[in-house]
């Protein structure tokens, strides 16, 4: 059954902290299909609408972005700034691996700022490091990508053994059912799930985040209903939701959970 594109009421939801300033750092562009989750990828998307080829993967005039000073000799990037990286690849690309001892020297040259990168590559992580990696930069967060239980039982394990000082879970595209709760423990500070995108969207499952929200919720994990996705289904019905009203609608079902301190 098809219904309307508003499933939730309007009820009021807390804002989110954010960092004074955000900014997109793609240093380099460009990723092969790796796992069920790349199938409909935004990146290829909207590179075919151009004419260009995602997969040949290259560097971007932005590669140094977070260290541009303007004409004073100040960061162009204030300290306390957040940049999301490589958000049009994977950070962890085998062939970036040349490119990335650079990138690493900019994170630690920007100890001020802090730097948010996703993969659905973790388990090449410990090969990727920087010689003074130690147990992790401080100013680094890492998102391991579990699109279906399949990924996330063969991710998780290597992502638990991960030197990382702040990591998250991401499920984007949300694709099957998902028991992530041997995996739920204080080193995860926050799990974020939403639907996929794109005229080709495949469907989300309202009871699907449910379980994901009761799972972080008992292991005291914060969690974050992102979007909806294009088609969603609830109750039995499916909903066709316009891409400008996925987010709004996501925080309005209520689901996201902080972290209870001292829990």
């Amino acid at each position: 059954m098809t219904g309307q594109y508003l499933l939730f009421e309007d009820d009021a939801l807390p804002v989110l902290r954010r960092p004074p300033r955000t900014a997109l750092w793609n240093l380099w562009h460009g990723c092969t299909r790796h796992s069920e989750g790349c199938l409909n990828c935004y990146v290829f998307r909207r590179d075919a609408l151009h004419g260009i080829d995602s997969t040949a993967i290259r560097k971007t005039r932005d590669f140094l972005l977070p260290v541009q000073r303007n004409k004073a000799g100040a960061h162009v990037f204030p300290p306390g700034s957040f940049f999301y990286t490589c958000f049009t690849s994977d950070f962890l690309h085998p062939h970036c691996d040349a490119w990335r001892q650079e990138a690493w020297a900019v994170m630690r040259e920007r100890a001020d700022c802090h730097f948010l990168f996703l993969t659905k590559r973790i388990e090449r992580f410990t090969d990727c490091l920087p010689p003074d990696w130690g147990d992790g930069y401080d100013n680094v967060t890492v998102g391991a990508t579990c699109e279906s239980q399949r990924q996330a039982d063969f991710r998780l394990p290597f992502f638990k053994r991960c030197p990382l000082r702040h990591k998250i879970i991401i499920h984007e595209p949300l694709l099957t059912a998902m028991d992530i709760s041997p995996w739920l423990d204080d080193g995860i500070e926050e799990v974020i799930a939403g639907g996929e995108s794109g005229p080709a969207a495949r469907p989300c499952r309202h009871e699907w985040l449910v379980s994901l929200r009761g799972q972080c919720e008992r292991a005291n994990v914060s969690f974050a209903f992102k979007q909806t996705g294009a088609v969603f289904v609830k109750d039995g019905r499916v909903y066709h939701i316009e891409r400008r009203l996925q987010h709004s609608q996501a925080k309005k079902a209520g689901l996201d959970y902080r972290r209870k301190p001292g829990k």
